[in-house]
């Protein structure tokens, strides 16, 4: 990750240096971004990526400038601030958060094109949205939904709730296995999360849990994590909630190397909510 830090930084100087060299070398450039985002991902030091990635985006924004639309930029931006917002931001700063999400969304959008269009049209494109733009829809996906469920107290949320979901359904139809089956740990955590009248669903959200952790083998945490923060809470299942902390304390965060940021922080994050127990079930 240092080696790629750095070669950003050269290929920024150069193109603000280049003048009408600009040109070739975005083409470069771009060619790095799978690469920085791969780095960020499976970076294990939690204090050496959160200090980091904030001047590895700064640095992939002045790229986009002298390339604003390109898909690969406005990716891997998403995908950087929605990875930095859930990892180290929300749950100290949610108002923070929600506002990271939110340009995370608007960088996804652009990246799909369907940005600036009125809701009818955003939802046939997003139903049409192949494949092979998996990952900007996965990662505009994890954004928009997040920013809903923390401001669910405002009408704005609740009104692109549609929205958000109708990207998450999408995602899968056409690969719920994504990214070790963080679909279904998303719509999990949503059923689970959400009263009711707002479409939760606490039974539904068990099964989508049970998906996600069998598919990773239980090595991608995140769902160990929101099956417990969200569904065991929710039910007042302790006996469930005490299981799925143990599991994550006993894991090994680089068991799957390409999410150890996520199993790294979310080993802290259980941690805390283990600390939580007394006060979480009556």
């Amino acid at each position: 990750m240092k080696h790629l830090r750095f070669s950003l930084f050269f290929l920024a100087l150069l193109i603000l240096s280049s003048g009408g060299c600009t040109r070739l070398v975005m083409p470069i450039a771009s060619s790095m971004i799978p690469g920085f985002t791969r780095a960020f991902f499976e970076e294990c030091d939690l204090k050496l990526a959160e200090a980091s990635l904030p001047a590895e985006l700064k640095l992939m924004e002045g790229l986009l400038q002298n390339d604003p639309c390109n898909p690969k930029i406005l990716t891997a931006l998403c995908m950087g601030f929605t990875g930095y917002a859930m990892v180290f931001v929300e749950e100290e700063n949610p108002e923070r958060a929600s506002r990271l999400y939110l340009r995370a969304k608007t960088y996804g959008l652009k990246a799909m094109s369907i940005e600036n269009t009125g809701s009818r049209q955003a939802l046939d494109q997003i139903k049409k949205i192949s494949r092979k733009n998996i990952e900007m829809l996965f990662w505009t996906t994890m954004a928009w939904n997040a920013w809903v469920n923390l401001n669910l107290d405002k009408p704005a949320a609740i009104g692109e709730s549609t929205l958000a979901e109708a990207c998450l359904k999408r995602v899968l139809e056409i690969e719920p296995d994504f990214y070790y089956g963080a679909p279904y740990v998303l719509m999990g955590a949503i059923l689970a999360a959400r009263p009711k009248m707002l479409g939760g669903n606490a039974p539904e959200a068990k099964s989508y849990f049970k998906k996600a952790i069998a598919l990773s083998d239980g090595k991608f945490l995140l769902a160990q994590y929101y099956f417990a923060r969200y569904y065991a809470v929710r039910v007042q299942d302790k006996k469930l909630f005490l299981t799925l902390t143990q599991e994550v304390a006993e894991a090994e965060p680089d068991d799957l190397k390409e999410a150890c940021l996520i199993n790294q922080a979310v080993k802290r994050k259980m941690a805390t909510l283990a600390e939580m127990t007394d006060e979480l079930f009556l």
